[in-house]
């Protein structure tokens, strides 16, 4: 998709001053301004940033809503996030794991979103875990990268690797079945 710089709109504000707050980073009523201009036209990226503070706002990527990232210099006070989202109705709740409905013991390691499933941090690397390796809960099984987020899942219980259900640098659903791990 193509960007395009937006078009500045005559502010009918005071230019900003140091007595009125310029140079103090954005305020929350900013980050507003910026979510409603990119709701109102076709541009899905911004990034602004002012003095140590940037302000970036992504939307319509897998029809998530618009997150804002808001990142401040230790010293800038923290403000809540603008715009809130409504919670889908009846939306399940991510699920972690699940219990195995079939003939074979052993839980269920599930993608909690959608992404690629790597087994490995890297090419280069041997994989986090193997068939028959014994794994302690809290312990790393894979990544799924989500939006060039790199996510660790993790063990649920301890026990051992009995099946890995997903081939490597593969796309996996929410909810697909990654890893059978039998307790023990």
């Amino acid at each position: 998709m193509a960007t395009r710089p937006l078009k500045q709109q005559p502010s009918q504000e005071p230019a900003r001053t140091p007595e009125n707050g310029a140079g103090q980073g954005f305020s929350m009523e900013d980050v507003k301004k910026l979510v409603q201009l990119v709701e109102k036209s076709d541009v899905t990226h911004i990034a602004w940033q002012r003095g140590p503070e940037k302000v970036v706002i992504r939307r319509g990527a897998l029809a998530a809503p618009a997150p804002v990232a808001l990142h401040a210099a230790p010293a800038v006070h923290a403000a809540p996030v603008a715009a809130p989202v409504p919670a889908p109705a009846a939306a399940p709740a991510p699920a972690a794991k699940a219990e195995v409905k079939s003939d074979k013991p052993g839980t269920i390691v599930s993608s909690p979103f959608v992404g690629t499933f790597y087994r490995a941090p890297s090419p280069d690397s041997p994989p986090f875990v193997d068939v028959g390796q014994k794994v302690k809960k809290g312990q790393t099984l894979c990544i799924v990268e989500a939006m060039k987020l790199m996510n660790e899942i993790e063990a649920e219980i301890d026990g051992t690797v009995a099946e890995i259900l997903v081939q490597n640098a593969t796309p996996v659903e929410f909810g697909e079945q990654l890893f059978r791990i039998v307790p023990g």
